[in-house]
């Protein structure tokens, strides 16, 4: 049995998200080829993802130099255990589905916050002699994103941040590669509808082998 971390960074519901659209729809396919599977959705936007403040800083190196834990601030110590939290559900998980709209050419801040949390020397890399090591290579990531340009090719190819940064990441951390499904067009184009079908049809098929 796997266990699928749903994650979604888009503020609003299927009805109002072109994305969030797409990826329930790859639930849905998913969870009838695998039935025995978990999984767990993230609302990012309903998650507590503490940001990585002077707090966070404040606790870390506290431990670092040797003291104890109940030696921390309330604060520090509530922060620096949520963190921990964030980061080892997603080292426990086997599959990694992250969902967002793009705005302005990124996606959305809470996104950046999740990816802070999980990104932890010793957890899911770690520093060696030769350089950075990824510890996440047994992992598996789709990403599902809608945006109102074509950003994935095209005149406005360089203005795409979002998936870039994300499969950046992905490397950074050893996951071997990355899905992606793109809703993209969607803006002001008749044309929406049909590219949101295509997108799911393209969910459905992709999570039969994912």
């Amino acid at each position: 049995m796997s266990t699928v971390l749903f994650v979604n960074a888009h503020p609003l519901d299927h009805s109002a998200s072109y994305s969030l659209s797409v990826g329930l729809e790859f639930v849905q396919a998913y969870r009838e080829a695998n039935p025995n599977d978990e999984v767990i959705h993230l609302d990012l936007y309903k998650m507590d993802i503490p940001q990585i403040d002077a707090d966070v800083f404040s606790g870390w190196g506290q431990l670092q130099s040797g003291s104890s834990f109940d030696q921390l601030s309330a604060s520090s110590q509530a922060k620096v255990t949520r963190l921990g939290e964030i980061v080892d559900q997603f080292v426990a998980a086997d599959k990694i589905v992250v969902v967002n709209p793009v705005w302005n050419f990124l996606f959305p801040p809470v996104l950046k916050a999740y990816i802070d949390a999980i990104c932890v020397a010793g957890k899911t890399f770690k520093y060696t002699e030769t350089g950075l090591v990824g510890l996440a290579s047994n992992k598996k990531l789709l990403h599902i994103q809608a945006s109102g340009s074509v950003l994935s090719e095209g005149p406005y190819s360089g203005f795409e941040f979002s998936h870039r940064y994300l499969s950046a990441v992905s490397q950074f951390i050893g996951i071997p590669s990355i899905d992606v499904i793109y809703v993209e067009g969607v803006g002001a184009s008749a044309q929406a509808p049909a590219i949101k079908a295509k997108a799911i049809e393209q969910a459905r098929e992709l999570a039969a082998s994912f």
